[in-house]
């Protein structure tokens, strides 16, 4: 199921498969609903939320590739079981206690790759087995994420596995032109952050459209966007997202780790 199918999915479904008989105002505060789960589901707009306060711990329940790759900015993520199978991966209590030093009244969101994967719940039996007491899911996970404007975040390691195995990946460059052409990453293309202007179909995004520094063809393809800073890269990421780009992740260092990540 594609990203917007699973949103269309949501909408829909959510009120039906769920324990609320109301459905929910808008699509920000959908969850999944499934009943028989014993963890509280979180919508989009309550995540949002606790992302901006910092009023829980948020874990990302996939494993590290997958989280390098792109997730929440904000959200953690721990090793994995030792001894479990791909197919029942879960992440490991144990690293869980250590990162949150032993205490179990922490709040804790999980999520991981939507409504049909189980690493979420699976991790929150185990956390509540082991006596943890404040775990809620976000069910909806990285897809209905992206597909709500969510931006991403990529980690050097990421970076690298995207760059070496990803011959569709589009590289932005947020520096300004002169910096952009001082030099930059393989095939990156560039977009100045001082052109990126509030509204949409405005300024250096709009050029990019008709330009092709933006793939037009395909909303789908994975954009990576990078630059001075974090603030630069995340604000164009954002931007884009705006733009119905799906598929967009920002790099949160320096050029210079960019650069790094790739150094052969």
């Amino acid at each position: 199921m594609n990203r917007i199918a699973i949103l269309w999915t949501v909408v829909l479904l959510s009120s039906a498969a769920g324990a609320s008989a109301q459905a929910p105002g808008n699509v920000l505060q959908a969850t999944w609903g499934e009943s028989g789960q014993r963890t509280a589901e979180i919508s989009t707009e309550q995540l949002r939320g606790i992302l901006a306060d910092k009023s829980a711990v948020v874990l990302d329940a996939r494993p590290f590739r997958e989280f390098a790759i792109s997730h929440i900015p904000g959200a953690v993520n721990v090793a994995a079981k030792p001894g479990v199978p791909m197919s029942s991966y879960v992440s490991d209590v144990a690293e869980i206690g250590r990162l949150l030093n032993g205490n179990k009244a922490t709040a804790i969101v999980l999520y991981c790759n939507g409504p049909f994967c189980g690493k979420s719940k699976r991790l929150a039996d185990e956390l509540l087995a082991a006596g943890y007491t404040n775990v809620r899911r976000y069910q909806l996970g990285i897809p209905v994420w992206r597909a709500l404007g969510g931006v991403t975040e990529i980690e050097p390691a990421g970076l690298r596995h995207v760059v070496d195995n990803d011959e569709t990946v589009v590289l932005i460059d947020t520096r300004e032109a002169d910096d952009f052409r001082s030099g930059t990453l393989a095939d990156a293309r560039n977009i100045p952050r001082s052109g990126v202007l509030e509204g949409k179909d405005v300024g250096d995004v709009k050029r990019a459209k008709d330009d092709g520094r933006l793939p037009m063809d395909d909303h789908n393809t994975r954009l990576i966007v990078f630059g001075r800073d974090e603030a630069n890269a995340r604000y164009v990421a954002e931007a884009l997202t705006r733009e119905a780009f799906h598929n967009v992740a920002y790099f949160r260092g320096s050029f210079a780790e960019a650069r790094s990540a790739l150094a052969r």
